[in-house]
């Protein structure tokens, strides 16, 4: 019998073939986004280095504050802008954007708008 495989895995097979392509240096760090079913998280990758210059997620108590659900549309976009925030004290302006092979739709749009809103630029 053959199984047809999850969705989640098909992810995982987008996201490695799009991480041979996508690579973060200390000009120009990496966006990453990792979503779950209550949760967003995002960090800012020098792939270089091998270190997090930039991390925000929905469990951050700046956030966790403001929202009653962690894993919606408006807890993304809350993400991005400290995302956006933190990066920016740390003098990072431009980012490449890796979604991690989710669609760019919903959640991940909306982490990316609050970014960009933040004054990142991909």
């Amino acid at each position: 019998m053959i199984t047809k495989p999850s969705s989640n895995s098909r992810r995982k097979i987008r996201h490695h073939r799009v991480r041979k392509k996508v690579f973060g240096t200390p000009d120009c760090p990496r966006l990453n986004v990792f979503r779950s079913s209550n949760n967003i998280y995002a960090q800012i990758i020098d792939d270089t280095k091998g270190i997090t210059l930039a991390s925000a997620s929905s469990l951050d108590k700046e956030i966790k504050e403001k929202i009653s659900n962690a894993g919606n549309k408006e807890a993304a976009k809350l993400v991005g802008n400290l995302v956006g925030k933190r990066a920016g004290e740390k003098g990072v302006k431009k980012v490449v954007f890796d979604r991690s092979g989710y669609l760019y739709h919903g959640r991940v749009k909306e982490l990316a708008e609050g970014a960009r809103e933040a004054g990142l630029q991909f």
